[in-house]
């Protein structure tokens, strides 16, 4: 029997580490060239990647953030839209637990698909009795 491939899901601040070459992107990295030889699946939901996409056009423009969105549909990462049910269990982890609300979306995603979420955002720590944290620069 074959081993499972492991699951991971990037939240914001691991996608902003890798397109802005910040600490933790040399992991991100590795996941991403795993993901390519299929050694592992890398997951990414549609309301984080939002919150990317706006960061960007804020620093940087419209433009940036629309070169952003090509290049984070060339990666190899399954963006998860969002379902009905998925939004009702992230507002369930917001109530309990004091992170943001798209933060939330990646814990329930994180939860749902049993992926390791690749983060630096301190925000985590208080979910990591629900799902297993991976630190980006620690």
């Amino acid at each position: 029997m074959s081993e499972a491939r492991p699951v991971y899901l990037l939240d914001s601040f691991a996608l902003l580490a890798y397109l802005n070459n910040e600490s933790g992107r040399l992991r991100v990295e590795a996941a991403l060239e795993q993901a390519e030889k299929r050694q592992c699946r890398i997951l990414m939901c549609m309301i984080n990647l939002g919150e990317v996409l706006y960061s960007v056009e804020r620093r940087r423009g419209f433009a940036a953030a629309q070169k952003t969105l090509m290049l984070s549909q060339s990666l190899p990462i399954k963006i998860l839209e969002v379902t009905n049910d998925l939004v009702l269990e992230a507002a369930h982890i917001k109530t309990s637990h004091p992170l943001s609300y798209a933060d939330a979306f990646a814990v329930a995603v994180a939860i749902n698909q049993k992926a390791i979420v690749l983060t630096g955002d301190p925000e985590f720590e208080s979910v990591e009795t629900l799902v297993t944290v991976e630190w980006l620069g620690r």
